[in-house]
């Protein structure tokens, strides 16, 4: 199977790209009522009506953006970053087979998603040549003990880079994980060498991190202070993982920087961010479907879908509004997988409950078509197939779900990607975290803060018996204690 690696980027190839039969477009004919019924699809008079908010909402973005507050809006632009990444990466490349990201959440997803998109699916099986001597990628974003000494018992030690993301410096579980790496690095290679094999990528001033930076000269890279860590996958939490497996990092930056420019030159009623953040607020608020599923119809979106699980959760599901009444609002994200799901999931979205939207991402064109051999002509349950391929196979049936959908009165809409590249990707992500601020405004909550995230961290530092969170233990050990009768 030599003959179909994939794609790698050629920086050389740059200036040939058509950006614009790149671009991303929506297509929501199927949420509308003229496909699935008043009942259950929007009028567009609907969406008309939403005009007057989502100007109120574009303004505040303008604000926001000439504030500086929020900082998600300038990471495609930050260029010198990615020159210092890719100028890091190549040096640390020279020796390096392995990195190993200890991180969680905002702090691994993007990484994840990334390198499952953009890589060859067997890049971690891959010798060092074959991988054209990029690096493997290993992401701890857990601490069951069973699955971080698995990861640890897989990597090339004596080649490994680690590279520990956390914005604050204190995440519990990165911390941990730090601790326990370093010593196991420090045993076996001594404590000089340890410094120049472990990248910090937290905040540029503060921290415990930050602090380890500066006393100890770990090498490091910084989040943007102004830049949440669900949106932060373009900034160094990113972008260092990125690079050090192969990914053309300056064209995904620039797909962003695409995105946002066109975002930023279309009225109120073109813009493909608000179109969509209104076509979900509409759902949730009018027609209660609280689900909102993401299907990419392509396995190497998969990473990209559970990245967008939590961007949508952590930003949506609050329980306070803006004027500080209880709302307890925000869609339900789940992820499916075409055509994986429609054997699993699909059943529940045509005949269950009438309460979910439906995101299809679809790609226009693959690597690799790979065609459908004409065998047993005798059979026609197989031999229909031969002369087609895997990839009209896989647009048939994403084409039939959608449908199928429709006849069933069930909503969907579909965002396209001509295909698969770093370019698609960076617009991809700049789209969804806009459109999730949007969203956010229209809903009238703080789509930047995860106040229900917190409690469980400071309960967790009590229970550890971390100084100044006694009273998050004692609470603990206050609460009524279980009862016998209840445990089977």
């Amino acid at each position: 199977m030599r003959q179909h690696h994939m794609h790698k980027p050629d920086h050389s190839h740059k200036e040939k790209i058509d950006y614009a039969k790149m671009a991303i477009t929506l297509d929501h004919n199927f949420s509308m009522a003229e496909f699935v019924g008043p009942e259950n699809g929007l009028q567009e008079k609907d969406l008309e009506n939403l005009t007057p908010r989502l100007e109120e909402i574009d303004q505040q973005i303008k604000t926001w953006r000439q504030e500086g507050t929020i900082g998600f809006f300038d990471l495609p632009y930050q260029e010198e970053t990615a020159k210092k990444i890719n100028k890091l990466a190549k040096k640390l490349k020279e020796w390096c087979w392995d990195l190993l990201v200890l991180g969680i959440g905002g702090s691994a997803l993007g990484a994840k998603a990334l390198h499952q998109a953009l890589c060859h699916p067997s890049h971690n099986l891959f010798p060092p040549a074959r991988r054209s001597y990029h690096s493997r990628l290993f992401v701890a974003d857990n601490i069951d003990p069973d699955y971080l000494y698995g990861i640890l018992d897989a990597v090339e030690l004596r080649r490994t880079v680690v590279n520990v993301i956390s914005k604050s410096g204190s995440t519990a579980e990165t911390i941990a994980q730090f601790l326990f790496v370093y010593s196991l690095l420090k045993g076996r290679l001594g404590a000089d060498k340890v410094r120049d094999r472990i990248v910090l990528t937290t905040d540029p001033e503060k921290g415990m991190l930050r602090h380890l930076v500066q006393n100890e000269g770990f090498p490091s890279l910084s989040v943007p202070p102004n830049v949440g860590g669900r949106f932060s996958v373009l900034a160094a939490v990113g972008l260092f993982p990125a690079a050090m497996v192969g990914v053309d990092i300056e064209e995904l930056l620039e797909g962003a920087r695409f995105m946002d420019q066109r975002l930023r030159s279309a009225s109120i009623s073109q813009n493909l961010a608000y179109r969509l953040a209104a076509c979900y607020y509409l759902f949730l608020s009018q027609k209660a479907r609280p689900i909102q599923v993401i299907m990419p119809y392509a396995a190497g979106l998969t990473g990209i879908a559970d990245w967008f699980c939590q961007l949508w959760g952590e930003s949506l599901g609050k329980k306070y509004a803006l004027d500080g009444s209880i709302v307890h609002v925000g869609p339900t994200p789940v992820r499916a997988v075409g055509v994986t799901d429609q054997h699993s999931q699909l059943q529940l979205y045509m005949e269950g409950p009438p309460d979910k939207i439906i995101t299809f991402l679809e790609v226009d064109k693959f690597q690799h078509t790979l065609a459908i051999p004409r065998l047993y002509p005798e059979m026609e349950g197989m031999h229909y197939l031969g002369g087609h391929s895997f990839a009209e196979l896989l647009q048939a049936e994403k084409k039939a779900t959608a449908f199928n959908l429709i006849k069933a009165g069930r909503p969907n809409l579909t965002l396209h990607l001509p295909e698969i590249n770093p370019f698609t990707l960076g617009q991809l992500i700049y789209l969804f975290e806009v459109t999730v601020v949007v969203l956010g405004r229209l809903l009238n909550i703080n789509p930047f803060d995860q106040p229900g995230v917190e409690g469980g961290k400071q309960t967790t530092y009590g229970l550890m018996g971390r100084q100044g969170f006694e009273s998050q233990r004692q609470e603990v050990e206050n609460a009524p204690p279980v009862l016998d009768k209840y445990v089977l």
